[in-house]
C-alpha cells in the first residue's frame, strides 16, 4: 500500500483493509483515522474490523466518517483536534484519501498559506485547488468557475451509468460525455447470488471500471459532493466543479447496514452473512456447505430494495444444495419478510409457493429484522401485522442471510434533485426530472414505481439516451419507459421462475430469450450491438451455461 505524506506527523492513504495493518505498523504509524462511512461500497470492510486489527498491533483507531464531499468546517476542526490528541505519526484514510486530504487542508487554513496547502497536497498526489477556492470564498465553493465542462455528465458508473453512456455514445459518437465515479472496479452484483449458491466465483463478477467505460467517454474518478442545478454544476470531492449542458443521475442506492442493531459487528462471522456484499457472498456458500442441521433464517427488509427476488434466491439455492446433500429435512428454513406477500406480482406467486412447499420453508410475513447478537446466535424482529400493535419477537439461528435495509445515497437525499423520500424525482415515463428539464435519472436512485433491477436499467438506458438526443435537437421526449423489470428467480439449479413485469404489475414477457434457452454467443452479441449492457454482464450470463444446462422456465399458471 502507498502512504502519501503531508507532514512528518500526518499521512493519508486510500481504503485500509484489515490485512494492511501489519504494513501500517511496520511503517511506524501509531494511530489511524477512518474518514469513510461504513457501507459506502460493497467491497469495503467495516471500521470495527479494521480497528480490531489495529488494536492488536498497538495502533489507536478513530472513526470520523465523512460523507463524500460533505466536509464541514466543524469536521475539519474535529480532525485537527484528533491529530493533536492521538500519538503520531497518524495515518488518515477514506476511499481514495481525498476526504482526508481535504480535512487536513481546511484544518490548516488558518495556519498555512494557501500556496503551501496546494504544494503539500499536490506533492502527495491530491488536487486541492477547489478546496483553496472554498477557503478564499469564505467557506463556500464558487460555481461560476468550472474545472471542466461537458455536454453530458453522468453521475454513476454502475450498470445504469455504463449502459446509458454506451447508448448515448452509439447515437452521437462525437458527443462530449463524462462519467463521474470514484470506484476502481465495476461489480456484476446480480452474480453475487450465484456466488452465494456455489455457482460463480466472486472473481467472475469483477471488472476494472476503465475496461467498461466506452472508448471516447471521459472518466472523472471522484465522488460527487453536491448538485447546483440552477448553475448547471456538480461539485466534486475536493471542491472541484464540473459543469454540464445535460446531466444524467444514476449512482445506485445505499445499503444501510447500520439500521439493524448489531449487524455490522457480526457480518462475516457467527453464521451471519449477506449476498449483498462482494466479500460476504463466498461466506454464504461456506455456511451452506457446512450446514447439516439447525435453523437458517433468510430476511427481507421493507421496500424499496434492489433485486427484490435476491433474498428468495439465496434461500432457494441454499435449500436446493441441502436437498442434493440429503440434509434438507434436518434444517429449519425461515423466510422472514417485512412485507405481507411472497412476491409483489401475484401472477408469479403460485409457482414460487410450489418451491416454498417443496423445501419446507416457513413464511413469516411482516417480520422486520431490527437487531442481531451474533455470538449469542439470536435475532430480533418487529412484527407489524395490519391493525395490530407492533410486537418484538426473538429467534435463534445457526445461519442467517441478511438483506440489508436500503435508501438513497446521502448526497442525493440532501440535494435539490430529491423528492420527500430522498429519491431523484422524475417523470415515470420520460425519466426526466420534474423540476430541472436538463436532468434525467435512471437505475435504482430514481423514484419511478418500478422494480429496482439491472433489467430495468437495461430498458431505461435507451429511453434516456433517446430523450437526451431529442432534447439536443430541440424536440420533446420521444421515448417512454413502461416500468419494465425482471427478476429471474432461480428456484433450483437448472430452473427459474422468470418474472417480467411493468408498472402496476402488468406482465411484460420481453426479456431476451437467449438468457433462458442455453445462451448462444451470437444472441449474447445482441446486447453489445445495441450498446445496452457492458461486456461483464453478458459474459457472466454466458458463464451460466456451465450450470444452467438449458434451464427449464417454470410455467406461470
Amino acid at each position: 500500500m502507498e502512504f502519501k505524506k503531508l507532514t512528518s506527523g500526518v499521512s493519508v492513504t486510500p481504503q485500509i483493509m484489515p490485512a494492511d495493518l501489519q504494513a501500517v505498523h511496520d511503517a511506524g504509524f501509531r494511530s489511524i483515522i477512518c474518514n469513510r462511512p461504513d457501507g459506502e461500497a460493497p467491497d469495503q470492510p467495516n471500521f470495527e474490523d479494521v480497528a480490531t486489527a489495529a488494536r492488536e498491533l498497538g495502533i489507536e483507531a478513530v472513526y470520523q466518517p465523512i460523507v463524500a464531499g460533505k466536509v464541514s468546517d466543524d469536521d475539519a476542526d474535529a480532525f485537527d483536534k484528533a491529530l493533536g490528541d492521538l500519538p503520531g505519526p497518524v495515518l488518515a484514510y477514506c476511499r481514495t484519501g481525498t476526504r482526508s486530504a481535504t480535512l487536513w487542508s481546511l484544518a490548516k487554513a488558518d495556519t498555512l498559506a494557501v500556496s503551501d496547502i496546494l504544494a503539500t497536497t499536490k506533492a502527495a498526489g491530491y488536487d486541492m485547488a477547489g478546496v483553496v477556492r472554498r477557503i478564499a470564498n469564505g467557506g463556500k465553493t464558487p460555481t461560476d468557475q468550472a474545472d471542466a465542462t461537458y455536454e453530458v455528465v453522468i453521475v454513476g458508473g454502475g450498470a445504469a451509468g455504463i449502459a446509458v453512456a454506451s447508448s448515448l455514445h452509439a447515437r452521437k459518437p462525437g458527443l462530449e460525455i463524462a462519467i463521474i465515479d470514484p470506484a476502481d472496479v465495476h461489480y456484476y452484483q446480480p452474480g453475487w447470488t450465484m456466488v452465494g449458491g456455489g455457482i460463480f466465483e466472486a472473481s467472475d463478477t469483477v471488472r476494472t471500471m476503465g475496461s467498461l467505460i466506452p472508448q471516447g467517454v471521459h472518466w472523472i474518478k471522484s465522488a460527487v459532493a453536491a448538485f447546483e442545478p440552477k448553475n448547471d454544476a456538480v461539485i466534486l470531492d475536493g471542491c472541484r466543479v464540473v459543469k454540464y449542458k445535460r446531466l444524467i443521475v444514476c449512482p445506485g442506492l445505499k445499503l444501510d447496514w447500520h439500521k439493524v442493531e448489531g449487524l455490522v459487528d457480526t457480518l462475516g462471522k457467527n453464521g451471519v452473512t449477506s449476498n449483498y456484499r462482494y466479500d460476504l457472498a463466498p461466506y454464504t456458500w461456506e455456511l451452506v456447505r457446512g450446514m447439516k442441521s439447525g435453523r437458517a433464517i433468510f430476511t427481507q427488509p421493507p421496500m424499496p430494495i434492489k433485486c427484490a427476488g435476491a433474498p428468495q434466491k439465496a434461500m432457494y439455492l441454499s435449500a436446493d444444495a441441502w436437498s442434493r446433500r440429503g440434509v434438507l429435512n434436518d434444517i429449519d428454513i425461515q423466510f422472514n419478510n417485512a412485507g405481507g406477500v411472497l412476491f409483489g406480482v401475484k401472477d408469479y406467486v403460485p409457482a414460487l409457493e410450489e418451491y416454498v412447499k417443496k423445501y419446507g420453508v416457513n413464511l413469516n410475513f411482516f417480520h422486520n429484522l431490527v437487531a442481531v447478537d451474533g455470538p449469542a446466535k439470536k435475532a430480533w424482529f418487529d412484527v407489524a401485522k395490519p391493525d395490530t400493535p407492533v410486537e418484538r419477537v426473538e429467534m435463534d439461528f445457526d445461519m442467517m442471510h441478511v438483506c440489508p435495509p436500503q435508501t438513497a445515497p446521502d448526497f442525493i437525499r440532501v440535494s435539490p434533485l430529491a423528492d420527500a423520500a430522498g429519491w431523484v424525482d422524475v417523470d415515470q415515463a420520460t425519466l426526466r426530472h420534474k423540476t430541472y428539464e436538463n436532468i434525467w435519472s435512471l437505475g435504482d436512485v430514481m423514484n419511478a414505481p418500478n422494480a429496482k433491477t439491472a433489467a430495468a436499467a437495461r430498458m431505461q438506458a435507451p429511453v434516456v439516451a433517446e430523450n437526451v438526443v431529442a432534447d439536443m435537437a430541440g424536440r420533446a421526449p420521444v421515448a417512454q419507459y413502461n416500468g419494465y423489470g425482471s427478476c429471474p428467480l432461480t428456484v433450483e439449479r437448472g430452473k427459474i421462475v422468470l418474472a417480467e413485469f411493468g408498472y402496476g404489475g402488468t406482465l411484460l414477457p420481453s426479456f431476451p430469450k437467449f438468457l433462458i434457452d442455453g445462451t448462444k454467443p451470437s444472441r449474447a452479441a445482441w446486447l453489445l450491438k445495441e450498446k445496452i449492457l457492458p461486456p461483464v454482464y453478458w459474459k457472466a450470463m454466458l458463464k451460466g451455461r456451465e450450470w444452467m444446462a438449458k434451464p427449464e422456465k417454470v410455467t406461470v399458471k
